[in-house]
């Protein structure tokens, strides 16, 4: 390749080039000078040895540029078919992920855990994450899973940090691995938590996941026990805080952006209310959560609880 690009420099360029050196101008072109040329292209036409050696150069030069053509194409061509390629993984990752398919989503996507792309990384840590969330997964296993979930979608987000579902991933495992950190450290990343479920937010508005797990930074904060805000008020000069209202204001716009797009928003809504003393409303939404398909062990798991709390309050009626 050095070769080549080393003989392309040389090759020459226009009908100016290929008839010799271009000669000086202004004062210092002197006639002398020109006499200069005219021996010196003599000398290489008298020679024939000299002639044989400049056909040669002239030979091996145009051979250069047309290798590195030929090099320059390829290059394209790699990279196009790298950028197919990439598409292609992400089209399959996302039809695995559709279908509920946890296990075989991270085995195709493991195989690219030193990629760069930032849309791979992504998908790589959630599909970490979910594998974590499996029945079958030791508490071992999870607790490494969730790790490298946080480590892919960190690289994601230094890869891309226009990419909103890199900065809801990047939320999302830092509060996972939280809860192996103990409360202070969960409690002194919620404003990193928060601030990046907002950048997610305001760089896709129709993401409804986003929007939900902002509702849910709310309920957890508006729930918090009176010992973590003792100690959140230790790390914060303002500590972290929300309501209820506001927590159902989120669940109510992730519902509106994609309706029935998640069995737990339809569990919290009914949760929310209950919270705010709303049976009627709770009972609407804990229904509708315990009627929704169940596409995974999440889904399972959130029919349970929603017919376990209607069952709660409709048994003190």
């Amino acid at each position: 390749m050095a070769l080549s690009l080393r003989l392309w420099r040389s090759l020459p360029l226009g009908r100016s080039a290929a008839l010799g050196p271009r000669l000086p101008t202004g004062a210092a072109g002197s006639r002398e000078q020109c006499v200069l040329w005219r021996l010196r292209g003599a000398e290489v036409i008298g020679n024939p040895g000299a002639f044989k050696r400049s056909l040669l150069f002239s030979a091996l030069s145009y051979l250069g540029f047309e290798a590195y053509q030929v090099i320059s194409q390829a290059a394209v061509v790699h990279a196009a078919a790298k950028v197919f390629r990439v598409e292609e993984i992400l089209e399959q990752a996302d039809y695995l992920y559709e279908s509920g398919e946890t296990e075989k989503l991270y085995q195709l996507l493991s195989q690219y855990k030193e990629s760069e792309d930032a849309e791979l990384l992504w998908r790589l840590a959630r599909a970490s994450r979910d594998k974590a969330q499996l029945s079958g997964t030791s508490e071992e296993e999870k607790k490494l899973l969730l790790y490298e979930a946080l480590e892919y979608a960190k690289r994601a987000l230094e890869k891309n940090e226009s990419s909103f579902a890199a900065h809801k991933w990047y939320a999302i495992c830092i509060s996972d691995v939280g809860d192996y950190e103990g409360i202070r450290a969960k409690i002194a990343n919620a404003y990193v938590i928060k601030e990046h479920f907002e950048k997610a937010i305001e760089l896709n508005p129709k993401d409804a996941t986003a929007i939900h797990l902002m509702g849910i930074w709310c309920y957890t904060f508006a729930e918090m026990p009176w010992y973590q805000r003792r100690i959140a008020k230790m790390l914060f000069a303002t500590p972290p805080s929300s309501t209820y209202e506001e927590a159902l204001g989120y669940f109510h716009r992730a519902e509106q952006v994609d309706p029935n797009f998640y069995s737990k928003n339809l569990l919290l809504l009914g949760k929310t209310y209950l919270k705010l003393h709303n049976k009627k409303l709770a009972a609407f939404w804990l229904t509708k959560a315990k009627d929704y398909p169940a596409h995974t062990e999440e889904d399972k798991q959130i029919q349970t609880e929603a017919a376990q709390l209607l069952t709660g309050f409709s048994d003190k009626n």
